[in-house]
Order: C-alpha cells, then structure tokens, then sequence
C-alpha cells in the first residue's frame, strides 16, 4: 500500500496515510492459539503474555487475564471524579447522594455484588460503576480458563500492540520473530504439564503481519521468477550462441540496467517500493535483446560486421528506446510515488542498457568476435514459419476490431478500482483475520468522525459536545458503539468543572449524614468516601503523560493527532451486524463540526484517482510516441505500420482478460506500456528495407526472451507481478505475430 500513498494528500487523504503508517490499529496484531486442551492453551497464552510484556518492542499485551490491566484500573480508579461524567453539583447534594448510594446498595444484589461491596466504601456514589460501565460497553472476546477464547472455545486469543509504527516493516518483522521466539519457549517450558502442546500452533494477523508477509512474497517470487527467468534466457542464449563468451557479454547490458534503475529510484527516492522490484524482473526480457540484435544482426561477421550493425541497425534500435523513454516519460509527473519509481527505473534501465550495448559492449568483444553462422536457421524459419504468417495479413484488423467491439460492449465493467485487487494478502489469511477480529472484538477502523481545531483542548471539547448525539445514534441501532478520547482525557475545562462539583471534607460529611437517612449504611463508613473525594479536589488534572506506560497511552495516540497549527480527534465507530448506514449518518450528524470519513472508500478512491492519473499519463505518453514516431518516420502510411501491429496487440490482450473475466487494474496499465516498448522495437525493423534472415532470427530470439521474462510472471500468485506478466508476456508476442503478418516485404 506504501507504493499508492500520495506525495502531497489531500485532508482526507491525510488521515488515510496517518492512519496507514502510525496508527494505533497499524500496530495492533491478532494472536491466535490452537490445539490441546483449553486449560493448557490458558497456561501457554499466560506465559506468552508475560514474556511479550517484559519485551520493549510491544507497548501493550491483552489477553483477558485478571490483573492485566491492573495500571489501567488503578489509574482510572484514582482518577474517576476527573472521568465520570455524572459528576456534577447534583450528584453531591444530599439528594444526589441518597439516590446515587441507593443505587450502588441495591447493585450489591447483582452477580457482581462482591466486587462492588469492595469498592462501596471508597466509592459509594458509583463513580467506578459508571465509568466501568462506558467502557465495558466496548465489544470484547469472551473469557474460558480466565483468558479470551474464541467463542466455540477452541482457540485462546491476544491482542498485542508494537511500539514501532505500522508502516517499519523491518520493525514490524522483527517483533514477529520475537513473538514466535517466545511463543516457541513459553511452549517448551510447560511441555512438561501439558504434553499436548507439542501440537499447539500460533496464528498470527494484523496490518504488520500482512505487511511483512507481502514483502516477503513478493521479494521471495521477484527473485524465484528472476532467476528461473534468466536461467531460461541463458538456456536460449546458450542454444543460439553456442558461446560461453557470447553469453557472458550479452548479460553485461541486462546487469547494467537492473543496476542503474535501483540506483536512480534510490537516489531520487530514497526507497525502492517492492511493487519496483518486481517491475525490475521485466526488464530482464526487453533489456537482453539489445545484445542480441548486436550480436546476430552483425552475424559472423566479426568486428567489421559489429561498424556495419552500427550503421544499418543501431538507428531503429535508438528509435525503440526513445519510443521507450517517451511511454515511461509521463509517469515521472504522476503524484504517487510508486508509478513515479516505475517511471524512473524504466528509463534508467532501458537507457544505460542501451547505452552499454552501443558504446560499451563493441569495446568488451575481443578482435574478431562473432556468434556462429544462424543464417540457415534464420532461412528455415522465414519459410516455415514467417511467410505463412504474412498471408494472414488480414487477421490483424479482423482481431483488432473484435477486440475493440468487445470492450465497447464490456467497458462499464473494465476497470478494477477497488485496492483489494492489488492485495498480495491470500484470501486464507484475510479469512483469518476477519475470523480473529470477530471473535476479539478488536477494532477494524473503517469509519471515523473526524474533529479539528486549533489544540488538543479545543477538539476535547468538540468531542464531548458531539457524545450525546453518538449515544443517542447507539441507541437507535445506527451504530454498535464508539471510542472518543474524552472518554480518557476529558477537556481541560471539563475536568475543572467536575473538580469543582466536589464539595470539602466537612460538607460532605454534613450531607451524607442527610442522604444516608433511611439507608443501611452507617456514616463513618464511608470516611474513605471524604478522603477520597478531598484528595481529587487537590489532585492535579489529567493530562496525556497521565497514561505514560499503559496501554491507554497508546490507545490516546492513536486517537489524538497534532499537526502544526492544527489538532485533531479521531473517533472510531462501530457498525451494527447489519453495517453503517453512511447517508443515514451523514444526516443525523448534520449541523455538527464533524467530517464522517470511510477509511475503505477513502482508500478505494485514492486507488481510482492513481488510475485515473495513470490513464491520463499513459494517454499523453502514447502521445508523445506517436508524435515522435511521425517526425522521425516522416510517412503516414509507414506510421500506421509501426502503431497497427502495437495497438491491435494491446487491444487483443486487453479483450482476452475481459473474455476471462478479469478487471484490470493499474499494473495492467504499465504492462501496456511495455508491451508498446518492446513491441515497437518489432514494428520499426519491420517498416525498414532490411529484411535478412538474421534480422528475423534476431527478433524471434528477443521474443523468446521477451516471453521468458514477462511471461512466467503471469504465474505469480501476487497480483501486481501476475498482471504485469499477465499483459506483457502475450502482448509482446502478437505485437512481433501482428509486425510479420502486416509486413509486405520479402526477405533478401
């Protein structure tokens, strides 16, 4: 997702990227433990527990246990005059009191009357009681040998948050192998009471995991691939040179530039998104075949034939990378950071490779270098397979034209502009972590209401205001429950206002011995009600630093967001079974100084706009092409030769994934653009007057490797590589059929 986040995002767009890279639900892993038996799954979540929360890479480990949240309770607990939100003047007059500890007296009668009775000395009035109770109302997992399990009891769960943002990978991975470190030793040291362990086993989930596990697929097939790739490449290379040497050399453009693309994306960037890494195995297929039109085309001809290449040659050669450079060009201006890198590689790659094979490789070949003799070879193919290609000349526009009418007839239905198309995550672990989320209650943020302001203070209040109107949307279904961050750090003048409703030590007790008239309660009692009381009239207030080093420290960053000059609350909202119902919200939060943002439509829409740009830039890169190709070619009718063959080729690849059913997305888009690349190499040496059958055999062979290169990726189980090798494979294959059946010229 990094490679599709924005330079300069807009408002919304902001509190995506926030979200995506720092956020509290970034951090946040789901933990599942399965097999053996509930008691010894217990054992294993309490000791993986204990030795996550000795760890400083992990702000906050739950797993249900009681005196996990021993820091969090006593914190809250000392604080609840500062929290409650029924503190008030009337909840400390004498008829506050007698309702408020009738109330509490009469609770002593429900299941939990026992932790009550302990707490009614100190907090007669409820206080504790009403703050629990807010935020017991946060869906949470249900508890079996006094940890959370899932609800058919199976599975014992945690939640655990790092300390290192969502979008450090390397960190994230890191707190992974701990994680699996301890899980590893905790288990060996209960394997002596509980056996059975040995067939437990972690499941793990949550945006870092799906981070370091997409990474990990796509360097793993970027390199698989590349390697079988190339190992298939040399396999040809070595068939047609014979030549150990040859081979060798003809590498020297490839390494060139796969090198001074990640060098230019590095310094221009300062990261290489792996969506540019897998790009990089495509240019294996284009890059290779500038030595091996130098090497064929020269023939056997040695150095003399290497000046003649020069002449005859090299000009259509530098006119294929131009055409290159110009289709790329445009997606240098792209605002996303990803098609930019795309951009910048491909021209670096493609111009060094070039480069090298013009004025570099002539320098390498030793005095009389050449590859065998391939002209007999070049003139079995040109009979067998070439001339009877050309008699089906009229198959191209027939093709192009049915493709063309079939995306007519399918173009609502062309594009793909949901992300999730683009997500390397298997649809297994997305099941996963939708299973772990529902049974943990855990936070899957996709709506928020947003709060701005001028401080923290200023959008504490705002959120405090806008309570009641969410409260009251909990109330009639619209939504399932909410988080706000007054709820933990009421404003500045809220928390001075409840300070103030404490009345001093001698009032109270002058009016407890009112409002206890009548209650089974004796005044001097409650002497630990009046300490408490007069101590929160002299406590300072809440401030974040409060929370330092509890879990609630972390919940309030992710809630609470500081920009210069501006500050920000995040609200998440929780939907009901039957989902939220935006317009309804919309409206039911009109008039209020809140923006209500979908995360997932947020997302969505800044997928669409990166392939709303991309098109554009596309559109102006072909553009660009074509103005080219007519100044250099100076024939309409030789310009429709070199543009036929190329764009019925896009055309035909484009139907036959709709045929099959699937939407393209924006790596289609570039997989286009190299199939104009590599495919206009073709169409100019087909719109000269050359037309040996080393020439010819040149080409097949860069086809080959063109195929080896692109192809294979279509194979990949990672969308983005899929659809790259998806369209360029193909592409480049009818681009050189279509080049041949439209050529009208014999060979010599």
């Amino acid at each position: 997702m990094s490679a599709f986040l924005p330079a300069a995002p807009s408002a919304e767009q902001q509190i995506l990227v926030d979200q995506l890279k720092d956020g509290t639900v970034s951090r946040l892993m789901l933990v599942g433990i399965e097999g053996s038996s509930g008691e010894a799954r217990a054992a294993l979540s309490q000791g993986l527990a204990s030795r996550l929360r000795a760890r400083a890479e992990f702000a906050a480990v739950s797993n249900g246990e009681a005196g996990s949240f021993e820091r969090e309770r006593a914190l809250l607990f000392g604080s609840r005059y500062l929290l409650s939100p029924a503190v008030t003047p009337a909840r400390f007059s004498e008829a506050g009191l007698n309702a408020a500890i009738g109330d509490s007296i009469a609770a002593l009668a429900l299941p939990s009357g026992a932790w009550l009775k302990t707490l009614l000395p100190a907090d007669p009035s409820g206080e504790t009681l009403q703050l629990f109770e807010v935020l017991a109302s946060q869906e949470s997992a249900s508890l079996n040998e006094g940890v959370w399990a899932s609800r058919d009891g199976k599975r014992a769960l945690l939640m655990v948050y790092t300390r290192a943002a969502g979008s450090d990978t390397d960190a994230q991975e890191a707190a992974i192998g701990l994680l699996r470190d301890d899980f590893g030793a905790t288990r060996a040291s209960l394997a002596g009471r509980y056996p059975a362990l040995a067939e437990s086993r972690l499941l793990l989930s949550g945006p870092g995991v799906f981070g370091v596990e997409a990474r990990e697929r796509i360097r793993d097939e970027a390199m698989r691939f590349s390697l079988l790739g190339t190992l298939i490449i040399v396999g040809l290379l070595w068939a047609v040179y014979r030549s150990a040497r040859a081979l060798l050399l003809g590498l020297v453009p490839v390494a060139s530039g796969a090198l001074a693309g990640v060098v230019a994306v590095s310094l221009g960037f300062g990261v290489v998104h792996g969506i540019t890494l897998g790009f990089g195995i495509t240019l294996i297929g284009e890059a290779v075949d500038y030595s091996i039109y130098l090497f064929i085309q020269s023939g056997s001809a040695g150095a003399a034939g290497d000046g003649e290449w020069r002449r005859r040659f090299w000009p259509t050669v530098r006119l294929g990378v131009m055409t290159s450079v110009c289709g790329f060009a445009a997606l240098l201006f792209s605002g996303f950071p990803g098609l930019a890198q795309l951009g910048l590689y491909s021209i670096a790659g493609l111009v060094v490779a070039a480069g090298v094979t013009r004025f570099v490789l002539p320098l390498l070949l030793p005095s009389g270098f050449a590859v065998r003799d391939l002209s007999t070879l070049g003139e079995r193919l040109e009979s067998v397979v070439l001339r009877p290609l050309r008699r089906l000349r009229l198959l191209v526009p027939l093709l192009a034209l049915s493709a063309l009418a079939i995306l007519l007839w399918n173009h609502e239905n062309l594009w793909n502009r949901d992300l999730a198309a683009l997500s390397p995550v298997p649809a297994q672990q997305q099941a996963l972590d939708a299973a772990l989320r529902a049974d943990l209650g855990a936070p899957d943020v996709r709506y928020l209401a947003v709060l701005g302001g001028p401080d923290r203070e200023a959008v504490l209040r705002q959120a405090e205001r806008l309570t009641p109107r969410l409260d009251g949307l909990v109330a009639q279904g619209l939504l399932a429950g909410y988080e706000s961050p007054s709820r933990y750090l009421p404003s500045r003048a809220t928390q001075e206002a409840r300070r103030a409703s404490l009345p001093d030590a001698a009032t109270l007790r002058a009016r407890l011995q009112a409002a206890l008239v009548g209650l089974p309660i004796q005044p001097a009692r409650l002497e630990p009600f009046v300490a408490a009381v007069d101590a929160a009239r002299r406590a300072p207030l809440l401030t974040p630093a409060s929370y330092k080093g509890t879990s609630l420290a972390l919940l309030l960053d992710g809630l609470l967001i500081d920009r210069p000059g501006q500050s920000l609350a995040l609200l998440p909202l929780r939907a009901p079974q039957s989902g939220i119902d935006a317009a309804a919200l919309d409206k039911a939060l009109a008039g209020q100084p809140v923006r209500l943002v979908d995360l997932k439509t947020a997302s969505n829409r800044l997928y669409a706009a990166y392939l709303d740009e991309a098109l554009e830039l596309v559109a102006w890169g072909m553009l660009a092409i074509v103005l080219l190709l007519a100044l250099v070619l100076r024939s309409p009718a030789r310009l429709l030769r070199v543009l036929l063959p190329l764009l019925a080729a896009g055309l035909v690849v484009v139907a036959g994934h709709v045929l099959a059913g699937v939407a393209l997305s924006l790596l289609h888009l570039v997989g286009l653009l190299l199939l104009v690349a590599i495919g206009s190499n073709y169409a100019l040496f087909f719109v000269g007057s050359e037309r040996t059958p080393s020439l010819l055999l040149s080409l097949l062979v860069a086809n080959a490797t063109a195929l080896a290169g692109f192809g294979l990726l279509a194979f990949s189980s990672v969308p983005v590589l899929a659809a790259l090798g998806g369209t360029a494979g193909p592409g480049a294959l009818l681009a050189l059929l279509f080049s041949v059946m439209l050529d009208r010229h014999e060979p010599a």
